[in-house]
């Protein structure tokens, strides 16, 4: 199922919009199966559907993003998500790879509380029925649907955590990891006061882009987790400043 879902969203990333009928005659299943496919993943927030056919959303929009490497970003997040311990609280930022991890904790059967500024997270796992949800306020962006700015920072004050789960926007060999909202920015330097590890999580692509604005320096990173598409440059900046780097495969094996 999860196989069929990447070959749709690899479809829609490439086409932008495909029609049901199309989709079923490349993927070799039934319009029915399709339908039903194409029904998990407009629920989950990745598609939408219009007229007899499936299309992505916005560029901005979260569920966008997480179409695009869908596989890669899964990967990731379960990687991820295996260092977090029954009953721990984590703090989760936004950005696709995050949304997907916050997915694998609430799936995954483990007491884990999870707080963080993102709606988008928030409405993702709702039918969730192990984790717990802790959605900070704050002045909410509806392209992002995320909660950030002073309020956002003053409600994480009351928190602590082991771990704060971060996306980035790019990153500098020379400083670290980058931004392009300044609020949100600011958000993330103000709650990563609140944890002892910073942990990123990021597809490879973001490390061949720059942000307009220093998120968190390469000192204050604890880990990384990426795919192994990651440019030498990069990786040797996170080696050489003690960073723990995981990385996982651009393709799945195949089982035996």
């Amino acid at each position: 199922m999860t196989n069929r879902y990447t070959k749709i969203l690899e479809l829609l990333t490439k086409h932008q919009r495909v029609k049901v009928r199309v989709l079923a005659e490349l993927l070799d299943v039934s319009q029915v199966t399709i339908r039903k496919d194409l029904d998990q993943l407009e629920e989950k927030g990745l598609i939408r559907r219009i007229h007899g056919y499936a299309s992505l959303n916005a560029a901005d929009d979260v569920g966008n993003q997480m179409a695009f490497n869908y596989a890669i970003k899964k990967r990731i997040a379960k990687a991820a998500a295996a260092t977090v311990d029954d009953g721990e609280v984590v703090m989760i930022e936004s950005g696709s790879c995050c949304a997907f991890l916050a997915e694998e904790l609430a799936s995954s059967g483990k007491d884990v509380t999870i707080v963080t500024n993102s709606a988008f997270i928030a409405g993702f796992i709702r039918h969730t029925r192990h984790a717990k949800i802790i959605l900070l306020g704050g002045y909410y962006q509806p392209d992002s649907q995320v909660l950030v700015g002073p309020m956002t920072s003053k409600c994480g004050e009351i928190f602590f955590s082991n771990k704060f789960f971060i996306g980035v926007d790019g990153f500098m060999s020379e400083f670290g990891f980058t931004g392009k909202d300044h609020m949100r920015v600011q958000t993330v330097m103000d709650l990563a006061e609140r944890t002892r590890q910073v942990i990123v999580l990021a597809d490879a692509e973001k490390f061949r882009r720059k942000g307009a604005l220093g998120l968190v320096k390469l000192d204050r990173v604890a880990g990384v987790y990426t795919d192994e598409r990651i440019p030498e440059e990069a990786e040797s900046a996170l080696l050489d400043n003690n960073v723990m780097l995981y990385k996982v495969p651009e393709y799945e094996a195949e089982s035996a």
